[in-house]
């Protein structure tokens, strides 16, 4: 079979049944695809139907069509090349479930402001780089030790990221998290999380405190297209061996020029030109589009 159609639902609450996926399979079919499996990557949470004679985006509509209600995430794509080389991944509301800003800025008591400027640059509505130094800027005479606490107290690893990147490292992968936040906080989620390199911006400190700048250069949508583009370059791969992962509008470029580029739980407008999107299951998913099996998971 030429193509795979991949169902992932959340593993906390699986909802793939072999009913569910044996009406997708038989609406492929109605549409006059050839057919085989379902193959279960992990029991009612994910599963590959190898297919043909019929086109990704229509069993694409057909698989949403069918799993209406079921909260399942569905990708259709040539089946060679699945697993990937490369994975570049955003860090603020993607690989943690935070923004680290917003909660930095908790601490001096201007979260609902910054949030606010956060959340309309994450939707492509102002330019990323004045609103990251207009950001900062408010945060001017923050005690350095905030970051800490912020680390300790407000940031959570979003689940499955884990098991994502150990398990592409363990498969050969390099992985690179990239973010437009800071790399007091990319190091050490790097390191909890497990990733191959980081990358991201340096805070200004004197004197133990935030003097509300940021160092140049400035990473944003640019840098991180770079550091997807320079990557795969370094290792000598193809496009179409690389993987992004995002959910904010300073990502799309690096989505777009991703092998595979993925929305999870994003802002619509990167939702909107993603190739795979991600809004019902864990990172995992990730690993289940690229063919791994629950059982070939390295742990956390």
């Amino acid at each position: 079979m030429n193509s795979i159609l991949t169902l992932v639902s959340n593993p906390a609450d699986p909802a793939l049944t072999p009913a569910r996926a044996g009406e997708v399979r038989a609406a492929l079919e109605d549409a006059g695809a050839t057919t085989q499996g379902p193959d279960w990557l992990a029991p009612q949470v994910a599963c590959d139907i190898p297919f043909e004679n019929l086109s990704e985006a229509e069993a694409e509509t057909l698989a949403r069509n069918a799993l209406e209600g079921a909260g399942a995430d569905v990708l259709a794509q040539n089946a060679a090349g699945r697993r990937k080389k490369l994975l570049v991944a955003d860090m603020d509301s993607t690989m943690i479930a935070a923004e680290c800003l917003n909660e930095l800025a908790n601490f001096a008591g201007r979260k609902a402001e910054i949030a606010a400027i956060t959340e309309r640059a994450m939707a492509g509505e102002i330019e990323f780089e004045a609103a990251l130094k207009k950001r900062v800027a408010m945060l001017k005479g923050l005690e350095e030790s905030a970051l800490a606490a912020t680390l300790k107290d407000r940031i959570a690893l979003t689940l499955g990221g884990k098991e994502l990147v150990r398990t592409m490292n363990a498969s050969g992968a390099l992985t690179i998290l990239v973010s437009g936040g800071f790399t007091y906080f990319t190091s050490r989620v790097a390191e909890a999380i497990g990733f191959t390199e980081h990358r991201g911006n340096a805070l200004v400190i004197q004197d133990g405190k935030l003097t509300g700048e940021v160092a140049a250069p400035v990473l944003g949508r640019d840098a991180k297209l770079a550091t997807l583009t320079a990557a795969r370059r370094r290792l000598g791969i193809a496009e179409g061996e690389t993987l992004a992962v995002g959910d904010g509008a300073n990502d799309l470029d690096m989505i777009e020029a991703a092998g595979l580029g993925v929305a999870y739980r994003a802002k619509p407008v990167v939702a909107e030109v993603a190739r795979a999107r991600v809004d019902h299951g864990d990172l995992t998913a990730l690993l289940y589009f690229q063919g791994y099996s629950a059982t070939e998971f390295v742990g956390a």
